[in-house]
């Protein structure tokens, strides 16, 4: 197995171990279906909305640390703790 920079979600850890076990395979998409997730994929992610909001610099510069950890630019981090906390798969500490 390849070495990561980043960390999987027990989830994605899952579905990887699963395609590196043999259990998924792969199929053979027609043209149609390739063109119609092609499209769902692009509903999906599309990013069509910009917001600004007021965090605190404490708060900004841990996010960003954070990134650099991951990777990847801070917006995209701060995308994908949004997502995943409005998705489910993220639950607020008490």
């Amino acid at each position: 197995m390849a070495k990561r920079n980043f960390k999987l979600d027990p989830e994605e850890q899952e579905i990887l171990e699963a395609i590196e076990s043999g259990k998924w395979k792969s199929i053979n998409p027609t043209k149609a279906e390739l063109r119609h997730y092609a499209q769902i994929a692009r509903n999906t992610l599309k990013k069509d909305k910009t917001i600004t909001i007021r965090i605190s610099g404490l708060d900004l510069n841990r996010m960003k640390a954070k990134a650099v950890e991951e990777g990847m630019p801070y917006q995209t981090l701060i995308q994908s703790v949004l997502h995943k906390y409005l998705s489910g798969r993220l639950e607020p500490v008490n």
